[in-house]
């Protein structure tokens, strides 16, 4: 195990510590990130869903496999990343059925993940952060007001002093089918950044 592989799950166990005590009542899961710690590339989603939650990893659902086939079109292994989300519990709510579904989180649970957020990127020291939605973007910006549209598929500096790269979440593209060419251009463009820079 190398020194970040050890520092990621010294604060994952915390953050498990914290989690076990503020969601007791509802056994939330706190789905850890996946991939290598070593990579140079972050990918940062929402929040988990249903499936996530079920199986500990970020992406494993539908917007999951949205986000693989994207990646394997681009050329880019899911293998050569590491991905994590924002808010690492499935924020939920009851639907008029009486189903549990997903929500976004809330102002409460990003307060609450921002600062483990970060004390993971500092771990990881990644050369390039893609976020994926709004919610990841506004919260690596510190642009309450960020949009993914004016932002998406464009470099840019954060005041943490990381290079960021927004794209739509992958969730968006199951729900508007007319953003795939969007998502599809923004990724191939991302694989030549990697390129072309080494990364």
């Amino acid at each position: 195990m190398t020194n970040k592989e050890k520092e990621l799950a010294s604060l994952y166990e915390k953050m498990e510590a914290q989690i076990a005590v503020l969601y007791a009542p509802d056994k939330k899961r706190l789905v850890r990130g996946d991939g290598s710690a070593q990579s140079s590339i972050v990918l940062i989603g929402e929040a988990p869903g249903e499936q996530e939650a079920l199986e500990g990893r970020p992406f494993v659902g539908k917007a999951g496999r949205v986000l693989d086939e994207f990646l394997q079109l681009s050329g880019i292994a899911r293998s050569s990343l590491y991905i994590t989300n924002t808010v690492k519990v499935r924020p939920t709510a009851i639907s008029r059925a009486g189903r549990t579904i997903n929500r976004a989180p809330n102002a409460e649970e990003l307060a609450l993940f921002a600062p483990w957020l970060k004390k993971e990127l500092s771990i990881i020291k990644p050369k390039l952060i893609v976020t994926l939605g709004n919610v990841a973007l506004r919260a690596i910006s510190e642009q309450k007001s960020a949009v993914i549209g004016k932002f998406h598929g464009e470099f840019t500096l954060v005041p943490a002093g990381f290079r960021v790269y927004p794209i739509y979440h992958p969730a968006a593209v199951i729900y508007n089918r007319s953003l795939r060419e969007v998502y599809e251009s923004d990724l191939k463009k991302l694989n030549e950044f990697i390129k072309t820079n080494d990364i």
